[in-house]
């Protein structure tokens, strides 16, 4: 595979205890937290109602995605768009499995509409009037590493930017075993071909070995199946560096940050 290359524009971030990209920068550099930081996002794309009836997965995709978005002074129905999580919304899909197993016919037509993969990006596409392509990615660890070579690959093809956005949230019920994931974790990044901000240069590389990532933004969101994600939001909040993702059974992403 040959480099792929972006300038980052935007970045969003949200985690329990650190909501915002300025939050997560300011724990990674020094390890200060905020006291007073909300419990659930809160995205201003949706109307209150539906604010308050949208699973969990789909606020902080939408939270992560407006706030990469603003801080690149983007448009957001301007931009293509590449969502990625490894599970999804799995308490929906717990519940769904645990009614189909009990009484059918009791199953939420709402909820169902929540548990498809590409909730989030429909959501996204309907709350902004976009009209560009949007993607929903799942490889489980690799979805990250694959969502962001999408995302490259597009501007490579063409594109002039590309709002990536990477999510999971807590697995529940006998899922929990087999698909692992605590708390609630999104990051976005808003790539461009051209524009003043750090540079990525990313490379598919074999896989030599997997130790897990040390940084303290890895550290802190552990448990996340959208972990892997983090190894880069620790390089990106030093500035530079470099962050190894698994993107497959037989291969990583090396992910240059240059300033």
């Amino acid at each position: 595979m040959s480099m792929l290359q972006a300038q980052v524009e935007g970045i969003g971030f949200w985690t329990r205890g650190l909501p915002s990209w300025a939050a997560a920068r300011e724990y990674a550099l020094s390890g200060t937290q905020p006291t007073d930081a909300p419990a659930r996002p809160s995205p201003q794309l949706l109307p209150a109602n539906e604010r308050r009836r949208a699973p969990e997965t789909v606020a902080i995709a939408l939270e992560v995605a407006m706030a990469a978005c603003e801080s690149a002074s983007r448009e957001p129905a301007s931009l293509p768009s590449v969502f990625a999580s490894t599970h999804g919304e799995l308490s929906i899909t717990d519940y769904m499995c645990a009614t189909l197993a009990s009484d059918p016919r009791a199953l939420s037509p709402t909820k169902f509409h929540n548990s498809v993969h590409n909730a989030a990006a429909g959501y996204w596409t309907i709350g902004t009037g976009a009209m560009q392509p949007a993607s929903a990615i799942s490889a489980h660890a690799a979805s990250f590493a694959q969502g962001l070579m999408e995302a490259m690959a597009q501007l490579s093809c063409g594109a002039d930017a590309v709002l990536l956005a990477a999510y999971d949230g807590q697995a529940v019920g006998p899922l929990a075993t087999v698909a692992p994931s605590e708390g609630l974790l999104g990051g976005a990044l808003v790539l461009s071909r051209d524009a003043a901000g750090p540079r990525l240069h990313a490379r598919l590389v074999p896989v030599s070995s997997r130790a897990p990532a040390t940084g303290p933004l890895a550290r802190h969101g552990a448990g996340n199946a959208m972990a892997p994600m983090l190894a880069l939001f620790d390089v990106l909040a030093r500035g530079e560096g470099s962050a190894v993702l698994p993107a497959g059974a037989a291969h990583d992403l090396f992910v240059e940050v240059i300033p």
